[in-house]
């Protein structure tokens, strides 16, 4: 079914929304989208990011922590995440020189809370839960609203992850060059395009942490004074603990083939605790306990990139997008291990590091619109292509 829209332009205008594991806020991309399908054509008009508070960031840890969360106060945060998701669809447009008149759909990912894609017991299937009510950002802002996507693919026996494939591949497909589009959020995600590629040709999945574990180090080393390594300073003035990053590389995960993803329920702060207390035990430095974090995740991607995509076609160039693509020392290292391979940031072929994921979801946003599947089974795992989302209207 294709949901019809009263605009008699050949486009439609939508405003993608995307908070993602990082926790760090809340990332509007006001989009331009012609056409249909694989063919779509995308003009950003504008991006922009709403960080989220200090105090906000920690309440929604809380919620991704084991035992740590109660039912009151996610229900709570769903509604107010709601009405928060909306205000920063209202300023894109405003920044974008448009108005709500203009704007034909929202589309959001939500932020998610838990994410648990295989069984966890007899009351306990694959699931996974993305916040910030679709309703609540349809009312608050006067449009439609189209999200909730991972559930379908679970639905259809995938994961429920990684979504952005759909739109790797029309953004950054190439007829004669391999890529990897890794995207380093909280969590690392890639898709691998094979020269001339289609969608059955894609090979994506979670790698494992992004800046997940080198946040939370940096937090709890500093005592909440700072949230993130800024452009990966701090690293750079440490030496990697080679026997720490071995022992870190072997966590299972890493060894799991493809379809796989995975989220701050297996890398979240009781993770980034185990490690801070392996580094103490060892007494390694601060500054080179960030610098093993930050090794971590870009050995993580560059052994994830040899060991499942090269075997299976040549990778011209490594295309990085989200908060990652800022850290230096990590872009520098991931260059290091990958010498074969041209690292990239999305920036340098046009494509905002922070808007990708954005961008993609207003793509998946109208993919629903337009009645056309916009999962990839090759990626997640589904049995079959299905059309992902759920429409809240004003």
């Amino acid at each position: 079914m294709r949901v019809t829209w009263s605009s008699e332009r050949p486009y439609r205008i939508g405003v993608g929304l995307m908070s993602g594991t990082s926790l760090d806020g809340i990332d509007a991309a006001v989009v331009q989208l012609t056409g249909s399908g694989a063919k779509t054509e995308v003009r950003l008009l504008h991006h922009a990011t709403r960080p989220y508070p200090e105090e906000l960031r920690e309440q929604l840890k809380q919620l991704c922590t084991p035992g740590a969360a109660d039912v009151a106060a996610l229900a709570g945060m769903n509604v107010y995440l709601g009405r928060l998701f909306g205000d920063s669809a209202l300023s894109a447009v405003k920044a974008a020189g448009l108005t709500a008149d203009e704007i034909d759909f929202i589309s959001s990912h939500g932020q998610t809370v838990w994410h648990m894609p295989e069984p966890a017991g007899k009351y306990q299937p694959g699931a996974t839960l993305q916040i910030g009510d679709l309703s609540v950002i349809a009312k608050h802002t006067g449009l439609p609203v189209v999200g909730d996507f991972r559930p379908a693919d679970l639905a259809a026996g995938g994961q429920g992850a990684p979504l952005v494939p759909y739109g790797d591949l029309i953004l950054f497909g190439d007829p004669l060059r391999g890529r990897l589009l890794q995207n380093i959020g909280g969590i690392g995600n890639c898709t691998a395009i094979p020269a001339g590629a289609e969608a059955g040709d894609l090979l994506a999945f979670d790698t494992g942490p992004g800046n997940m574990i080198i946040d939370q180090v940096v937090h709890s080393l500093t005592g909440g004074r700072l949230a993130y390594d800024e452009g990966g300073e701090w690293a750079a003035q440490g030496t990697t603990d080679e026997a720490l990053l071995a022992e870190l590389l072997n966590h299972p995960y890493y060894a799991l083939a493809p379809p796989k993803s995975t989220g701050r329920e297996l890398f979240g702060a009781a993770y980034a605790s185990q490690v801070l207390d392996l580094a103490a035990e060892r007494a390694i430095p601060a500054a080179d306990t960030v610098a093993t974090v930050t090794a971590l995740t870009a050995s993580s991607i560059a052994e994830a990139c040899r060991r499942f995509v090269m075997p299976r076609f040549p990778v011209d160039e490594v295309i990085v997008s989200g908060g990652g693509a800022h850290n230096r020392t990590l872009m520098r290292q991931l260059a290091e291990l990958l010498p074969e391979q041209e690292v990239r940031t999305a920036g340098e072929l046009g494509m905002p590091d922070d808007a990708k994921e954005a961008v993609i979801f207003a793509l998946l946003g109208h993919a629903f619109l337009e009645g056309n599947p916009n999962n990839i089974p090759a990626a997640t795992g589904a049995s079959r292509p299905t059309i992902m989302g759920k429409l809240a209207l004003p």
